[in-house]
């Protein structure tokens, strides 16, 4: 069947096709299903540890609270097509389903560089101005802040059906892991390379001016901490932004170094650009709430006084 004779209205579900040579799927499937349930038990005990002690109602957790959100949705708008299509083999995938997990995927994209942003001005505020940030960030303007950005998410985002929806379709399978923008530009009959062009644009904007808003907040810290006498304080400040280093480190590693492979003209396979893609998903949001949960005194505190208060059976 040519791709002329294919329209857009004939084609009503996608084939999920990007783990076709992947030799052992039951395993693999297994292991990313034991991932996914990890990255949500964990997530969600940090959004109920903070919800439930009235002491960590603070801006700091609140925005902590919110990348666990983030982090909990955008597995959630991948994994679960993975995990079915290599555990029980349920390859296909609705057009308008397949739509939203898109734009869910992308929106969460966003929303993980603007949460990690924010928590960096978080940092700087209270280590730049500790005696003012009760007074600058109180929760009415946290719970604003992040509003506004999710807002903006969502406009920023918008490109993304404006120019998906009109598009004729000529290919019923998906060459990718789930459906993201390029699965769907690809298997479209337009020319697919200024739709790709338009995105990246969008990307490496959105990338490059987080991260460099990330850098001038931890910059300004460092000249903060420069200006410091006591050791006792220079090391407070290291271990409060140690956890959100880490955090910085783990989502941006992978997408730098995908950035970097493309630069300098190496062309990655589909199975290598799949490995890269789901570590981007899993592996943060598998790091981020371990990471707050050991680094941050109140939430590992009350962690530690639940665990002590359950007896054994025995």
């Amino acid at each position: 069947m040519s791709f002329q004779n294919i329209s857009t209205g004939s084609i009503t579900e996608f084939v999920i096709g990007g783990f076709d040579t992947v030799q052992r799927p039951l395993a693999v499937g297994v292991v990313l299903l034991i991932m996914y349930i990890l990255v949500m038990t964990a997530n969600f005990a940090n959004i109920y540890f903070i919800i439930l002690d009235k002491r960590l109602h603070q801006p700091m957790y609140l925005f902590i609270c919110n990348l666990a959100f983030v982090d909990m949705l955008y597995c959630t708008s991948s994994c679960p097509t993975m995990i079915g299509v290599l555990v029980v083999g349920c390859k296909t995938i609705s057009y308008v389903p397949c739509i939203f997990q898109m734009f869910v995927f992308h929106l969460c994209g966003i929303m993980e560089t603007f949460a990690i942003a924010v928590m960096a001005f978080d940092r700087f505020i209270a280590i730049g101005s500790p005696l003012r940030y009760r007074s600058i960030l109180t929760n009415f303007r946290c719970v604003l802040i992040t509003v506004l950005l999710w807002m903006v998410a969502c406009a920023v985002l918008s490109i993304i059906p404006v120019t998906i929806l009109p598009l004729p379709l000529c290919q019923s399978t998906l060459k990718y892991v789930f459906c993201d923008y390029p699965a769907i530009v690809r298997a479209s009959c337009v020319d697919p390379n200024p739709y790709f062009n338009t995105i990246s644009v969008i990307s490496f904007f959105i990338i490059f001016v987080t991260f460099g808003f990330i850098c001038f907040s931890y910059l300004k810290i460092v000249i903060v901490v420069v200006k410091m006498s006591s050791m006792s304080d220079k090391k407070k400040v290291f271990n409060t932004c140690f956890s959100h280093l880490i955090v910085i480190v783990c989502y941006y590693a992978p997408r730098f170094i995908l950035i970097v492979l493309t630069r300098i003209g190496v062309v990655l396979s589909l199975e290598e650009r799949h490995g890269l893609v789901v570590g981007a998903i899993l592996g943060p949001s598998l790091v981020n709430p371990f990471i707050y949960c050991l680094r941050t005194k109140e939430i590992r505190n009350k962690v530690l006084r639940i665990l002590s208060k359950v007896e054994p059976a025995f």
